[in-house]
């Protein structure tokens, strides 16, 4: 059975309308093979479209955001199409690679997999660093459909799934090795196909927007503490905790791993802001070094690399675990393994609200604004995450 499924996010208003100014179209032409295998080379051509902006504008307060943060979103089921809405780029380079496709063909399920109708995608930096070429030698083949974070529901299932059924709401990061063969079809899509081991069901009490900037950023913040060895008891300083993986830290570290004190930096403007994230002490980085500071930590957890600096502020036998930048010992570095287990161990938490999703306050993004995403999450100025809401 194929279904489809419509989204309408509680207090959120669409606008219907047509640019007095007519858009510039582009056509262009792709060759894709979407099964997800690195290896697979024979491609599955892309109809020809046209790539232009969405006829809608979203229109939020920062209120009316909040406020559908606690509600329900409707889903209506129906029939899969062959083709759909997303953002590729066939080319690697700046924003402007960037290219709205009408026409993409849905991707097949593989048997370990389910398709997801996408609520909700979150842009991490992971995400532009791909579109860069950073890691090209191991990337998919181009033209890529970028995208992580997924939030979503259930709309078909391979014959080898057994926890997920049509209709469940679930969320994860859809590549299991972040730099290693990510999915050639990622999240900024109406669909995408995922293997059912990197998925969690979406948390009862969040909504899809703030399910969806949860999977990359907390799983790498969790592997990170596992890595150190933190345990309760410990002391760690969290350089950058406002972003999407330090706010995140800062919360597990005091949550779920049971850490004794908790710092943080961030600029003047956000230190009560990791004081309400549970950090006990917040470093003004425009005013203090954290290195001078005299209390040292049994952890540094860089999430914005600094690690030569980082490693002069922890204890005789500390850690420090670098996310980024150049790697100073006995700092060092790992890319996170997107795993389901993962999500479904800190659930609890998430439903509790001992840990909470934080989404910078600029979005959600809607589908139309995803090269605006894209620019504003490279200004390294986010605060949580980058969320993309409603797509279509």
């Amino acid at each position: 059975m194929e279904t489809i499924l419509t989204t309408t996010a509680s207090k959120l208003t669409i606008f219907h309308s047509i640019s007095s100014t007519k858009l510039n179209s582009f056509s262009r032409k792709f060759s894709v093979g979407f099964s997800g295998n690195k290896n697979r080379k024979k491609a599955t051509s892309l109809k020809q479209g046209s790539f232009s902006y969405l006829p809608f504008r979203v229109q939020a307060s920062a209120s009316q955001a909040a406020a559908s943060s606690t509600e329900a979103e409707p889903t209506k089921v129906g029939t899969v199409p062959s083709e759909m809405k997303a953002w590729l780029y066939g080319e690697y380079g700046g924003v402007d690679v960037l290219k709205f496709d009408e026409k993409v063909t849905v991707p097949q399920v593989k048997e370990d997999q389910v398709l997801i109708k996408v609520v909700a995608a979150a842009l991490n930096p992971v995400d532009g660093k791909r579109r860069q070429g950073k890691f090209k030698a191991t990337d998919s083949p181009l033209p890529t459909v970028p995208g992580y974070d997924v939030a979503g529901v259930v709309v078909k299932v391979g014959t080898q799934v057994k926890e997920f059924k049509e209709g469940d709401e679930v969320y994860g990061d859809i590549n299991e090795k972040a730099l290693e063969g990510p999915k050639q079809f990622g999240s900024l899509a109406e669909y995408t196909a995922v293997e059912e081991r990197l998925l969690a069901p979406k948390p009862k009490n969040l909504d899809f927007v703030q399910a969806a900037g949860l999977p990359l950023a907390i799983e790498t913040a969790y592997e990170g503490l596992e890595r150190t060895g933190f345990s309760a008891g410990k002391s760690i300083l969290v350089l950058n905790g406002s972003g999407g993986v330090g706010s995140l830290v800062i919360q597990l570290a005091k949550q779920v791993f049971g850490a004794s004190r908790v710092a943080a930096t961030s600029s003047t403007r956000n230190l009560e802001f990791l004081k309400s994230l549970g950090a006990d002490l917040a470093i003004d980085y425009t005013k203090d070094n954290f290195e001078d500071l005299p209390e040292k930590f049994d952890v540094v957890y860089d999430a914005i690399g600094q690690c030569d600096r980082a490693v002069k502020a922890i204890k005789e036998g500390g850690t420090v675990v670098a996310l980024t930048g150049a790697v100073t010992p006995p700092g060092f570095r790992f890319v996170v393994t997107s795993n389901g287990e993962v999500l479904k161990k800190l659930n609890p938490y998430l439903e509790s609200g001992k840990v909470k999703p934080i989404i910078d306050p600029k979005g959600p993004f809607p589908f139309s604004q995803v090269v605006e995403a894209f620019s504003y999450i490279e200004t390294n100025k986010a605060t949580g995450k980058v969320v993309i809401h409603p797509i279509p």
